[in-house]
């Protein structure tokens, strides 16, 4: 409101030298007025990061980054893989519109568009979802040169780098914030074969992530692994072991959905 009042008290100063004429009044209001809009409303916009909200012992993640959105349901002290569903965003004010590509529940979800209003408070969002609001907290931002979203491009098999080109069936990877999470998946075929996530850092080429849900091993779940990671030509070049112990080289490539 600073602004506003700032032209209102210019507009009506009395003094001749500084006495606007009237036209130009006009222009500086709507000049003040359409800055402040402006910033109210990227204020409203709901932005990349990771969000949670917990319910008991429940955990519910919402990751967002370069025009995607993941839900994740799970609860890492029990060690339950519950649910995970998402796609492409479209972000709106006060109403977010996905396009859902994956749904771990309802395979009839998926190539149906969803869409949900939500409200911005502070550093929270509510969102509603069936009947009721729920509060998500933004977390911590913790930027990292890998944040992006990411599709497998290639592996290594047998010693030598093998190219998986774009198809139907992909495996994406989420990274913001300090949160991770892989999905395979095959909208084509309304298909979900897993998915994976939790924390993760990358510092001096050293990628780490502690896994916090697993759906094909929930026994997984607390088991931290460590890898060589490098950005080339804009690929991200991962090495070290799976989960199972198995030698891994990918290449990740930036996705783009918009």
């Amino acid at each position: 409101m600073f602004v506003v009042r700032v032209a209102v008290l210019f507009c009506i100063f009395k003094g001749n030298k500084f006495r606007p004429v009237m036209k130009n009044c006009t222009l500086l209001f709507f000049l003040f007025f359409g800055i402040y809009f402006s910033k109210i409303q990227a204020q409203q916009q709901l932005h990349d990061g990771a969000y949670l909200y917990q319910d008991g012992i429940n955990k519910h993640l919402m990751l967002v980054k370069d025009h995607y959105i993941s839900f994740i349901s799970y609860d890492d002290v029990r060690k339950r893989f519950q649910h995970t569903w998402g796609g492409a965003l479209d972000k709106k004010h006060n109403l977010i519109t996905i396009a859902v590509e994956y749904n771990s529940q309802d395979s009839a979800a998926i190539g149906k568009t969803t869409q949900l209003p939500y409200r911005i408070d502070a550093d929270s969002l509510r969102l509603k979802t069936a009947d009721s609001y729920h509060l998500y907290i933004k977390q911590k931002k913790v930027p990292q040169d890998l944040d992006a979203l990411w599709r497998i491009t290639g592996r290594q098999q047998e010693g030598k780098m093998q190219d998986i080109p774009k198809a139907d069936r992909k495996t994406i990877k989420i990274l913001v914030d300090g949160y991770f999470q892989w999905v395979a998946i095959n909208p084509a075929q309304k298909g979900f074969y897993g998915t994976g996530g939790g924390d993760y850092q990358y510092t001096n080429n050293r990628y780490t992530e502690k896994i916090q849900f697993f759906s094909r091993d929930n026994n997984r779940v607390g088991q931290e692994l460590a890898f060589d990671g490098e950005i080339l030509n804009g690929a991200w070049h991962h090495k070290g072991k799976s989960s199972k112990g198995d030698d891994i080289y990918e290449i990740w490539s930036k996705e783009i959905t918009e």
